[in-house]
C-alpha cells in the first residue's frame, strides 16, 4: 500500500511544482545514478568535480536535500561550508597592499631622535625629517619613537628648584617697590 500511495502522492505534488524545480530534481537523480553506476565499490568516493556539482546544485536549489539517496544531506551541507571557508580564506589571504614598509635606517633614525630629544614630539621629528627628504607619515614617526618613563616636561621638584632664587630675589625687592597704605583709626568721639 505504501508502495502505491508514496509515488501518486510525489506525482500530484510534482504536477503543483514548477517546471525548473522539475528538471533540477531529474538533473539530481541522474547525477546519483551516474555516481552509483561509475563505482564498483559498495562505498563510492566522490572526486572534487562532483562535490562541486553537488555545492551549486545546493546553492541553486536547497530543495536537493531531499532527493539525495547515496549520501546523507549532512555530508553536502559539510562540503558546502568547506567550500565557504576555502573561498573567504583565499579571498582574505595577505596579498601586498597597503602602507609601504619604512626601511630600518629610518626607524634607526627615528629612535635616535626621539631618544636625544626627550622634548621633541612626533610633530616636530616629522618636521625635522621632512626637511632631511625623508617622506614618512606623523603616525608611523609616533609609532616608531622611543617611550620614555619620565615625562618630557619637568617635573614640578624641578620647576621650584629652577625657580626658588627668583621667588625669593622677588620678595627681597618688592617691600620697597610697595607703597605703604594709609591706614587710619577712627577715634570715637566720646
Amino acid at each position: 500500500m505504501r508502495t502505491i500511495i508514496l509515488p501518486v502522492l510525489s506525482t500530484l505534488l510534482g504536477l503543483l511544482r514548477s517546471r525548473t524545480l522539475l528538471h533540477l530534481e531529474i538533473l539530481a537523480l541522474r547525477q546519483q545514478l551516474a555516481m552509483v553506476n561509475q563505482t564498483s565499490r559498495k562505498r563510492p568516493r566522490f572526486r572534487k568535480r562532483e562535490r562541486l556539482f553537488w555545492v551549486w546544485l545546493y546553492r541553486l536549489w536547497p530543495g536537493c536535500l531531499q532527493t539525495l539517496q547515496i549520501f546523507k544531506p549532512d555530508t553536502l551541507v559539510r562540503w558546502h561550508r568547506k567550500g565557504f571557508r576555502l573561498y573567504w580564506t583565499w579571498k582574505s589571504r595577505c596579498r601586498r597592499g597597503g602602507r609601504p614598509p619604512i626601511a630600518p635606517e629610518v626607524r634607526e633614525l627615528i629612535r635616535m631622535m626621539s631618544r636625544d630629544n626627550v622634548g621633541w614630539g612626533a610633530p616636530r621629528i616629522h618636521g625635522e625629517l621632512m626637511m632631511l627628504g625623508i617622506n614618512v607619515s606623523q603616525a608611523t614617526v609616533a609609532k616608531y619613537m622611543v617611550r620614555h618613563s619620565k615625562p618630557p616636561s619637568q617635573t614640578w621638584r624641578k620647576f621650584l628648584n629652577n625657580h626658588v632664587k627668583e621667588f625669593f630675589n622677588g620678595l627681597a625687592i618688592a617691600p620697597a617697590k610697595i607703597k605703604p597704605v594709609e591706614i587710619r583709626c577712627l577715634a570715637t568721639a566720646g
